[in-house]
């Protein structure tokens, strides 16, 4: 999972809920999404401001609260514990302003819809992934 308290700005993984008992045996298992991790001021700050849309999703951290003025898309939001395990799951259109979460203490951004199609709940504990920084 890597350690929550060490994430830098990057990329990674989410690895998506997988409950055998809610999907036939046969389902493949869901294959990772692909994380940017927002670990400092600067980027938790602009997070997705400006863009038109992700392909994937945006982890905020730390983080218990956004917002969505001067957004161009609607998109679901994660509310996280210090586990992963998610407190709330919302949808906010533009121009929004989220109430704090006080457990939170990591949001995961998304297009609108995509929590419902990875799974993603309340209770549901995820597992991401840091990429290892670029050689250099």
């Amino acid at each position: 999972m890597g350690n929550p308290s060490r994430w830098r700005d990057g990329t990674g993984r989410l690895s998506l809920p997988h409950d055998p008992a809610a999907v036939p045996a046969t389902a493949p298992v869901p294959a990772p999404v692909p994380v940017e991790i927002a670990a400092s001021y600067g980027t938790r700050r602009r997070g997705l401001l400006g863009r038109d849309g992700i392909a994937g999703a945006m982890l905020l951290s730390p983080c218990n609260s956004v917002h969505t003025f001067r957004m161009r898309f609607a998109i679901d939001v994660a509310y996280l514990d210090r586990e992963l395990r998610v407190v709330d799951v919302v949808t906010m259109a533009p121009g929004r302003l989220g109430l704090p979460r006080p457990r939170a203490r990591h949001v995961l951004e998304a297009e609108a819809g995509a929590m419902e199609r990875w799974g993603v709940r309340p209770g549901t504990r995820l597992t991401i992934t840091a990429d290892p920084p670029p050689a250099g």
